[in-house]
């Protein structure tokens, strides 16, 4: 019996079909069988909320990709001082030594003062802002960009939201009561304060309460209320002052081997970014809802006084940034290259607040 041509090419392209639907379970079950164990480190201490454990924390972050990998992808997470100091994130990344480490970028201001964009800027962007410039705006592939020749790859995994100015011995009543003081400050505002006479202090957190209650500094920046009252910063200086200029964002960065990321299938790539992009909202809804119930019992149970920096300060504050900002722009092309795109961003982002934000918190 003879098959037509018709009846051949049909049953040969059933046979075929078959057979690949018969070995992609196979291709799955090699690929599913790959694990990877990695470990990060931290900048922060052990336990400390939000940067080691909590929602939205790298222990969360963890966690997430365990689970949505199905054990997969496994990271061991190792908290500042565990098995790196503090802030030695960077290198021990970028030279291959561990995987993964959770931090601010503006710790590596000394290596790549660009880097510092991707954290927060004075005056800059909010975190809705800075949300759509690294995720819709271009931000993420500079930050892609900048980190490329460094054998690194980073994206945000955390937020604080708008950040408190700071502790202070001493309230601030004009610009001249900054001069001569000690202040533990990162980033860029820590150069702002720097050109108005202070005396900058970058402190890994655990050593910031100490410092301040011995006097080796005068005033003192973290976070906000609920993480500033576990340190205990109340207990050595009274002063709250507020306003947010300073970091009115604030990003968690994940950094990561470039050469161990690209030997990551592409599922698992896609997994890390996912639980990263989650641990951000997380973190930034579990601040918003924690700092309210803080600082109210720290004002009307532990006697700290809580006040906006007065006008005329901010204003001053604000000057001086514009020319710090416009002066470290000048000094390398790839800081000038973030820092136009970030103000590009940050203008057209500004007018559209100005019309829909703006008013409503007016009210």
């Amino acid at each position: 019996m003879t098959l037509s041509r018709r009846n051949f090419l049909t049953t040969a392209a059933v046979t075929s079909t078959a057979g690949l639907v018969m070995g992609a379970p196979a291709v799955v079950r090699a690929q599913s069988s790959e694990t990877f164990n990695w470990r990060m480190t931290n900048a922060y201490g052990p336990g400390s909320p939000f940067y080691v454990e909590g929602p939205g924390s790298p222990t969360d972050f963890c966690r997430k990709v365990e689970q949505l990998s199905g054990g997969r992808m496994k990271i061991d997470h190792f908290a500042a001082g565990e098995l790196i100091p503090a802030l030695e994130g960077f290198n021990a990344v970028s030279s291959g030594t561990i995987e993964m480490n959770a931090g601010n970028a503006y710790f590596w201001a000394g290596q790549v003062p660009a880097a510092q964009y991707f954290t927060t800027v004075p005056f800059g962007l909010n975190t809705q802002g800075m949300n759509a410039w690294l995720y819709h705006g271009g931000g993420q592939e500079l930050w892609d960009e900048l980190y490329a020749s460094r054998g690194l790859v980073a994206m945000p995994m955390g937020n604080t939201g708008v950040q408190m100015t700071g502790w202070f011995r001493e309230p601030i009543e004009r610009i001249d009561d900054l001069d001569g003081l000690k202040m533990r400050i990162p980033g860029l505002a820590g150069k702002v304060y720097s050109e108005l006479g202070v005396a900058v202090r970058l402190l890994p957190g655990g050593e910031i309460f100490p410092a301040l209650e011995r006097g080796v500094i005068d005033a003192a920046e973290f976070v906000g209320p609920f993480q500033d009252r576990r340190m205990g910063l109340h207990k050595a200086a009274k002063y709250y002052h507020t306003t947010g200029w300073h970091e009115p964002t604030n990003v968690t960065e994940l950094m990561i081997n470039k050469q161990a990321w690209d030997s990551l299938p592409a599922d698992l790539q896609a997994i890390v970014r996912t639980a990263a992009m989650a641990c951000n909202l997380e973190s930034q809804a579990w601040c918003e809802a924690v700092n309210a119930d803080a600082l109210k019992d720290l004002v009307e149970n532990e006697g700290v006084i809580a006040e906006p920096l007065p006008a005329a300060v901010v204003d001053e504050l604000k000057r001086v940034t514009a020319d710090v900002l416009a002066e470290m722009a000048s000094e390398d092309e790839e800081t000038r290259k973030v820092h136009d795109a970030f103000m590009t961003f940050r203008d057209k982002h500004a007018s559209w607040a100005a019309v829909s934000e703006k008013p409503f918190l007016n009210l």
